[in-house]
């Protein structure tokens, strides 16, 4: 069976985002103040470790696919995708490039972290972010005394997606929603979150069969 491909553009779409959080913020009174305090938010996290359950959701409200797996992330640039069967996929970065692993196409694919990787949400779990506002609208709703909801929305018309939510439980991420040009909307829910928790370097490697083939998006 294979994976929808909305599912792979959302992997590679939080590759840079480095999640995470620190104190509860206040309501925001514009996105230059929203952004500087998820900035801030962000900014605190070294590591950041959590399994998940993704959901893809088409326009008429259908859901297309579910699929589960893991995540890690490290500071700075390091991350470490899995999905399990039946939709495998492994995703890595070392923060210049990102492999892409589809078993059952025996397939690997390198793509470069370039200026376009760069205006998608990746940007947010490991690259910078202190520039949030130049890149995205960003606005804050505070739910209660421990619930923060982040709306990213770009500023280019040439980015891979409409609106990103951010949702914070007592300084943790619980959930994103990412919502595409297609009306299309990705959930990721995540459990057993481990933040700022010691993770080796060595834990950012794919490991693949000899003999997949190995495609390098230099484009």
């Amino acid at each position: 069976m294979q994976q929808h491909p909305f599912f792979k553009v959302v992997a590679l779409a939080i590759v840079t985002v480095f999640v995470l959080s620190a104190k509860a913020a206040e309501a925001a009174s514009s996105s230059q103040d929203a952004a500087g305090k998820l900035a801030a938010m962000l900014g605190s996290y070294q590591t950041y470790q959590a399994d998940f359950i993704q959901i893809v959701v088409n326009e008429n409200g259908s859901r297309v696919q579910e699929t589960r797996g893991s995540l890690k992330a490290k500071r700075p640039g390091l991350f470490y995708w899995e999905t399990s069967a039946p939709l495998s996929q492994f995703i890595v970065s070392n923060g210049e490039t990102v492999e892409v692993y589809d078993p059952d196409l025996e397939q690997v694919t390198v793509h470069q972290l370039d200026q376009r990787v760069q205006t998608t949400p990746a940007l947010l779990l490991s690259g910078e972010v202190d520039n949030l506002d130049e890149t995205y609208k960003v606005s804050l709703r505070a739910i209660g005394d421990n619930t923060r909801e982040f709306t990213l929305e770009p500023r280019s018309p040439d980015s891979l997606f409409v609106s990103l939510r951010l949702s914070f439980f007592k300084g943790e991420l619980q959930e994103m929603r990412m919502q595409d040009s297609l009306s299309q909307l990705s959930i990721l829910s995540f459990d057993n979150i481990r933040l700022n928790a010691e993770v080796a370097n060595s834990a950012f490697t794919l490991d693949y069969p000899e003999g997949v083939d190995i495609i390098r998006d230099e484009a």
